[in-house]
Order: structure tokens, then sequence, then C-alpha cells
């Protein structure tokens, strides 16, 4: 037990206290360690595959075009056999499967034993929150498959993101700790769960204690995905750079994206080291870069790809980072939709830029390898850091201090006409339309003084309808653009629809927090430091509601 007593206290004079008491809480450290170092299971060393191989993610659908069609899609043996030997022929010796179905992971094993091919499987247990009956199925045909296949099974992973804040499919750590005990003593193999580095790190007090875990697995297998992080939280590192010159800014942005990932894995480091697991390795179980231009504007691209996979191979070859490296995946996936487009191959089993080296010229993707076709962003520039308490974005006839912004119609849904005050016409008479005060030439307005204040105008219309009021922030030439609104009815906000002129104002905390809810982005996603358009407005209308009416607006200010 950890505490003085009193005779302890009485015995030594009050100069010797101080160090004793210092002494005795090093003490008590030490024996918490200790502790939790006992009450850990002794490490199953990994086997030497992990760092001598170059290793992958690996998943054989091709043709379905969602989770459901996933379910159907039917996987032949002639698809897998054709998937690994490309992949071994690549390079990649080493692969993570993510569950234990007979569908895939059964078939995959199949395949490497009977075609006597020199790969090797992080095998992956997959379970589900409030599926008991799945679970139990999963655990035993994983169990059985690292029994049946262990010359081929070097470790097993139970559950993939279970137990970090944001996860979709979460469990408690004492849940995962028992499936994992279970499996563990089972199999001979090291035994580990695949999680984002947040969890492991236990970064911050929204992530659960990882140690329930940690005394019960051999290895950490993180995550780390900093082009994915600098979409949900785009201020936790610089993947900008814009102050690096254009024709060095891809690869700068890739470097950063890289230093980040070293954060993240030197946070798990400490944790690990700071609960007396120094002996724990740690692999990256996932990693990647989306190589379509389409999906992370400004960020995703092949030669990217190809930048930030370069880079985390030369960082493992210096000895000072991960075990191993699992990128994240071997081939496209057009079941995933919008989180798609991964693959070091493209679904047709073409290979991208950072494998093209590897295969014969025929297996080649059409991309354009050149480094200078490497994706940047053209920054939005901040023109004008406003602290006065009013920004006036538009008034009839107000020269000094606005915003000298255009209203457009984006969608083309509205006719506007500025004068004395600004009429909206709208067109359709079912659809959307939406009309939005814009700051011309890539720039914006710092307005984050006005984080606690209102966006105010004067509002004239008797359309009964819902309307979309708030402002956008970012840029489409950055990729960050985002509409942030809050819809008003009649009787909102100072708003009525009855004809007459009304001051309707709107706090920009519940704009911003509404947006939040809506969009599952951080607040921080709602950059007032980088107002584009000070002010929009919309409406969506259903065909046979009757003619659209027009609005009227003047007076458009934010307020501190």
């Amino acid at each position: 037990m950890c505490a003085s007593t009193s005779a302890g206290r009485n015995a030594r004079a009050a100069s010797d206290f101080g160090r004793w008491l210092r002494a005795a809480a090093a003490a008590c450290l030490l024996a918490a360690f200790a502790s939790f170092a006992g009450a850990a299971t002794a490490l199953r060393p990994l086997p030497a595959d992990f760092g001598a191989r170059q290793a992958v993610a690996y998943s054989p659908y091709r043709t379905a075009k969602n989770v459901d069609d996933r379910d159907h899609e039917v996987i032949t043996e002639a698809m897998v056999r054709q998937d690994l030997e490309l992949l071994r022929d690549s390079g990649f010796t080493l692969i993570r499967i993510f569950d234990s179905s007979d569908k895939v992971a059964r078939l995959t094993l199949r395949v490497i034993r009977e075609r006597r091919l020199d790969i090797k499987v992080m095998l992956g247990i997959y379970v589900q929150h409030d599926a008991p009956a799945y679970n139990e199925a999963e655990l035993a045909r994983g169990i059985a498959l690292a029994r049946e296949f262990r010359d081929t099974v070097v470790a097993v992973s139970v559950g993939n993101e279970t137990m970090v804040s944001w996860s979709f499919n979460r469990f408690d750590t004492a849940a995962m700790s028992a499936f994992i005990e279970r499996v563990r003593a089972a199999v001979e193999q090291p035994v580990t769960t695949d999680d984002n580095w947040a969890f492991f790190a236990h970064d911050g007090p929204r992530e659960q204690d990882p140690s329930p875990v940690l005394a019960r697995i051999d290895f950490v297998a993180m995550h780390t995905y900093p082009v994915l992080d600098s979409v949900y939280s785009p201020h936790l590192w610089d993947w900008r750079q814009a102050s690096v010159p254009p024709a060095r800014r891809a690869a700068a942005m890739v470097d950063a994206a890289v230093a980040r990932a070293k954060v993240e894995y030197a946070a798990v480091r400490a944790r690990l080291d700071a609960v007396g697991l120094q002996a724990m390795p740690i692999v990256i179980g996932e990693t990647g870069w989306q190589a379509d231009p389409a999906m992370v504007p400004f960020r995703s691209h092949p030669v990217n790809q190809q930048f930030y996979v370069e880079r985390m191979w030369a960082w493992q070859a210096t000895g000072q980072g991960p075990r191993t490296i699992f990128l994240f995946e071997a081939f496209d996936e057009p079941w995933k939709e919008a989180d798609d487009k991964w693959g070091l191959f493209d679904v047709q089993r073409r290979a991208r830029c950072v494998v093209r080296a590897r295969v014969p010229a025929a297996l080649w993707a059409s991309d354009d390898c050149a480094s200078e076709r490497a994706a940047y962003v053209t920054p939005v520039v901040i023109r004008s850091t406003v602290t006065a308490p009013r920004y006036t974005a538009w008034a009839a006839g107000a020269r000094r201090g606005t915003a000298a912004a255009t209203w457009t119609s984006p969608e083309g849904g509205a006719v506007v006409r500025a004068g004395r005050s600004v009429k909206i016409e709208p067109r359709a008479r079912g659809g959307r339309w939406s009309v939005m005060l814009q700051v011309p030439d890539n720039r914006a307005d710092d307005l984050s003084a006005f984080a606690g204040g209102t966006l105010s105008l004067r509002l004239r219309t008797r359309d009964p309808r819902p309307l979309e009021v708030g402002f956008r922030v970012g840029s489409a030439s950055e990729g960050s653009a985002l509409l942030a609104w809050v819809p008003v009815e009649s009787g909102q906000h100072g708003h009525r629809a009855d004809g007459a002129w009304h001051r309707v104002s709107i706090p920009i905390a519940s704009v911003r927090q509404a947006v939040a809810e809506r969009e599952k982005v951080g607040l921080s996603r709602i950059d007032l430091m980088r107002v584009t358009a000070p002010f929009v407005i919309a409406a969506r209308r259903d065909a046979g509601e009757g003619p659209p009416l027009p609005i009227e607006i003047d007076a458009v200010h934010w307020v501190r």
C-alpha cells in the first residue's frame, strides 16, 4: 500500500521528510508499473516476417458498388489466385485480411497453401457491436483458421477500429479484452487488435483507457491517416503548406503528413513506455493515401500517393519507427464508394505510380506519374482581419467597410437584382435555389472576432416556406468550401413572412453548432478565419407547391 503512516512521519526529521516522501512516491509508481506489467501476459515475439516482408491490406472485391452488393458478390478461386500472384510478383508477401469468413479468409489461405505461394498473413477477426451470435461464429472461425493454417498465419488481429472515440462499431475495452483473451488462449500466434493511434495513445478525455487491452496483446497495430485528418481536422497539421513555392508544395505537404504520422507513432510509443511496456513492438496496421483526385481535392493523386508511400517505407527502413507498415490497400474496392481509391492497383488490377516499376508496362494504369502532376492547394488569401464591432457584408449605398462582394446564384436557380435592396426572384417551381454574396478572387475575410456575435439582416417576403440562411467558409480552389447554414422559419430569429420588413438576427454560434452536428465535423471545420461568402440564402421547393414568391434583403451585417 503506497501511503505514509503517522509513525513513519514522526520518525523522520522535517528536513528528511521531503526526500522520504519523494522516494516513497517513486517506489509506488514503480510498483504500479510492475503490477501492470505483471498482469499482462508475457509477450509472444513477432515473427521475422514483420519487417522482412513488405505488407499490404488485401480484399478481393471487384464488382460490388455498395455494401449490399458486396455481400452478394461471388469471389472465385481464380480471382484470388490472380490477386495473390500479382502481389507476390510486386514484392508484397505479408498481407492483412480483415475477417475470418469462408468467402474471403479461408479461400485466400487455401489458395496460398495449394499454390505454394510465399505469402504470410495477419488474419483478422471482425466483430460487430450488438451481434453476439455473429461474433461467436466469427471468433470460432478465426481460431480454427489460425490453427489449421499456422504455417501461413503469422499473427491474429481481433477487431478493427472498435474502441477509438469516433468508431461506428464501438466496443468498450472490457468486451474487446475478453475477445482478445479468448483468442489468445486458443492460438499460438501473437495476437493484437487494430485501432486508431488515438486509442492506443489515450489521446485525450474522449478516448478509453487502453490499459486493459494493452495487458492482453502482444503488439500494437495502430492506424494513422494524415490525409483524412486534413479533412476532418484541417488544422491538425499544415497540409496546405502555403509558404512553400508551388513547385515544391505537394512534396512539402506529404513531408508534413509523414511528420504527423511520426508524431502519432511517438505518442503511442510514449504511452507504452510509460506503463512499462517498452518491449511491446508497434506495427502500423493501416495507413495510405487516396489516389483519385476526385476523392480529397488538392491532396489525392497517384503521385501524392507515391510520395507518401515511399517516404513511409524510408522511415521504416531507418529502424526508428514501426516494425512494419501495412499499406491500405492493395486494390480499389468500388463498394466503399466515397472511401474508395486507396489501392496501389486500381480495380482492374492496373498498377498506379508507386508500384509501376514492379510490373510490366502492360499492367500500368494510365496515370501521368511525372512529379509535377502531384496535387497541391492554391491557398485562399486572407485579405482582412476584421476587429471592428460590425462587419458590413452588404447595405444599400454603403461604401466604407463593405465586403466588396458579388451577388451570385451558383446553381442558376434565381434572378438577383441589387439596387436599394437586393431582390431575389426564384426561377423554379420545384427544386432548390440559392443566392450567395461572394468575396472575389479566391480571397477571404477573417471574421473570427464574431464567433460570439450574430449574422443580422433585414428581410421582407410573403413566402411562408423555410429559408436556409448562413455563410460559406473555405474555398473550392483548396477543397475546403463548406456551406454553414441553419433553417429559418417564419417566427424564428425575428423573421415574419408577412410582406413587411423585419430584422433577422441569427447567432453565429448556433450556425456553427448546427453545421458541426449535421456534417459530423468539428467546430474548427467551420473556420471563421476564412469566410469566403459572408452571406448565403437558399430554399427548397417541392414541385406543385405553387409559384415561388420574391424575397428582398438589405443591411446584411456581422455584429459582435
